[in-house]
């Protein structure tokens, strides 16, 4: 299920410095999942970055474990920038229960954020996540590259995936 597109909506320009990310991204080979209270594994990601004419690009993330297939990670949210600056925000919604709002610079084209508010439904599982930071970005092959550490209760932050996706649409 992709994010609403309407292909007539001409893009804001408050977000052109982000049309890099615009359209459909799959990952080209399994990236790879780890954390201390985790099993080691590899999954498939597809990312849909869309527009509505709004300064905001919608985005929907959806993994699924590169062996069995089954449907893993979901996240849901909204990208802004601040106008006239590299100042960028994800409202981030997942399917675990968390939620966040990341913020941080656009430096050409990757994003290096962190998150600043983090909230959960009140019976997520243990232990709680307690910081989430990213980068995203357009290496010169032209492939999407996606790295995620965290840190919980009982865990000081470390990677926790990393993935490389190619433009589908």
């Amino acid at each position: 299920m992709a994010c609403p597109v309407n292909n007539a909506a001409v893009l804001n320009p408050v977000i052109l410095p982000l049309d890099w990310l615009l359209g459909t991204w799959e990952s080209d080979e399994p990236g790879e999942g780890c954390f201390p209270s985790i099993k080691p594994f590899r999954y498939t990601e597809e990312l849909h970055f869309s527009h509505v004419g709004q300064p905001v690009i919608n985005f929907m993330f959806n993994a699924f474990h590169a062996e069995s297939k089954k449907p893993l990670h979901r996240e849901c949210g909204f990208i802004r920038m601040q106008p006239g600056t590299n100042r960028v925000a994800f409202i981030i919604a997942q399917n675990s229960g968390l939620v966040e709002i990341e913020e941080g610079e656009l430096t050409g084209q990757q994003l290096c954020l962190q998150s600043c508010a983090v909230a959960r439904t009140s019976f997520a599982r243990e232990p709680h996540v307690q910081q989430i930071s990213r980068v995203i970005q357009l290496r010169p092959d032209g492939r999407l590259e996606q790295t995620v550490s965290m840190s919980t209760d009982n865990q000081p932050p470390i990677q926790h995936l990393h993935i490389t996706y190619r433009r589908s649409s």
